[in-house]
């Protein structure tokens, strides 16, 4: 009998709910079952969901497919109408253990209204499969609506996890062994806005850093700029154990476009947070998303995206070709042409690269703290990827000199 197996595909949250899932597998000893937890942030997501459960059908002809996550919440019944699939579980529903044990003869969806949640439980995960870094959820959803953007209708409104549950979860993966932890959800600069006492990001990480020292080190998930709290800056600035490196959710370097992105923040306003960040950590560096071919954007707009790049100091970039959704307001603006919207992708990411590779340079013959993967294969401080030869424990930090970088990643040797 064949293994189950959990396709993972998108965001840091859902390989979050993708270990919870494992725990529901693994509980119920099931066989030959097949999930693909779905991202639907893009079409090309989407697209590559269902290339998946084809492929899937082909390798395992007598398995459960079961199809889950954002794309299967957002549109279950085009799921459900592959022939491929057995069963649809929307994201509320894919973290409850019983409905992998369902008899999907009469009904194979289950998928809830999730703009009516309002609250959110806490999963505890005693050791997370094969990674050496933690991740923990601390919202679910959000309240914006960004006119490109369709996750909202995957994942509902905010709803934030109480802190004393963070502490004790994180607690616990120290005691097992963990060194670094990630704080994922969909929006999570607007944890908190939903307590009774209304609390803030940054309060909540000073929180964590205060009251678990066992936690070597922190980071974030992406960022939205327009609310950045000053709990979070002098967490920054008092706490090495929060790691130097901030990933930003900036999208465009253009005020017209961030206001028809219906963004809360302005070009101006991504500039003089990384400086003023700087002036209390000035190691710190700074990766960013960004959309090229938005709707309406011509060559001078997305001049101004690749200026920011220089005026922001962001260097890792993270670069999206704006990906019609239908359902989103963007769907009804002027199109940019998809071969210009590629190009600008592609002149983007080079832009990206040269500012990685000038970072790379200037970290010739300097030390960092490595956090050692698989393979020989580690991340710095401030998330430079790190190849060694020598071979090194799994999940251990040491001590390296920087003696080169290829292909966008750091050589380095072991310090005697």
């Amino acid at each position: 009998m064949n293994k189950s197996e959990i396709i993972t595909l998108g965001c840091r949250l859902n390989k979050f709910e993708s270990e919870i899932i494992n725990g529901h597998v693994e509980a119920a000893d099931l066989n030959n079952t097949y999930i693909v937890n779905t991202c639907a942030v893009t079409c090309e997501a989407v697209r590559q969901a269902r290339q998946e459960i084809r492929s899937l059908r082909r390798k395992r002809p007598d398995g459960k497919i079961i199809v889950t996550g954002c794309a299967a919440q957002i549109d279950p019944h085009s799921f459900s109408m592959m022939p491929e699939v057995d069963l649809v579980l929307g994201n509320e529903e894919k973290l409850n253990a019983e409905n992998y044990i369902l008899d999907t003869k009469q009904d194979q969806v289950f998928v809830s209204d999730i703009m009516k949640s309002r609250e959110i439980s806490g999963h505890s995960i005693s050791r997370f499969r094969s990674r050496t870094r933690a991740l923990i959820q601390v919202q679910q959803g959000c309240d914006h609506r960004c006119t490109f953007c369709i996750i909202p209708f995957g994942r509902g409104n905010s709803r934030s996890i109480p802190p004393d549950f963070l502490i004790d979860q994180i607690r616990n993966l120290t005691r097992n062994g963990h060194k670094e932890f990630v704080l994922t959800g969909v929006d999570i600069s607007s944890y908190g806005h939903d307590f009774a006492e209304e609390s803030t990001l940054g309060k909540m990480v000073f929180c964590l850093l205060d009251q678990v020292p066992t936690l070597e080190r922190l980071r974030l998930s992406s960022l939205d700029p327009a609310v950045i709290d000053e709990a979070l800056i002098s967490s920054l600035a008092e706490y090495p154990r929060l790691m130097p490196h901030l990933h930003l959710s900036v999208q465009s370097g253009n005020d017209i476009i961030l206001k028809r992105m219906k963004r809360r923040h302005n070009r101006r306003n991504v500039a003089d947070l990384c400086d003023r960040i700087r002036r209390v950590r000035p190691d710190i560096i700074f990766g960013a998303d960004l959309i090229a071919g938005f709707p309406t954007e011509t060559e001078e707009m997305f001049q101004d995206t690749l200026k920011l790049v220089d005026e922001a100091g962001l260097t890792y970039l993270h670069v999206f070709p704006y990906s019609p959704r239908d359902g989103t307001p963007a769907v009804s603006m002027p199109q940019v042409p998809i071969g210009l919207r590629k190009e600008r992708s592609k002149r983007l990411r080079e832009k990206g690269n040269l500012a990685k590779t000038i970072y790379f340079d200037q970290l010739l013959g300097s030390k960092a703290n490595v956090l050692i993967e698989e393979k020989g294969r580690g991340y710095t401080e401030h998330y430079a990827p790190v190849q060694i030869s020598q071979k090194l424990e799994s999940g251990s930090i040491h001590r390296l000199r920087i003696t080169g970088h290829n292909n966008q990643i750091l050589s380095a040797e072991l310090l005697p």
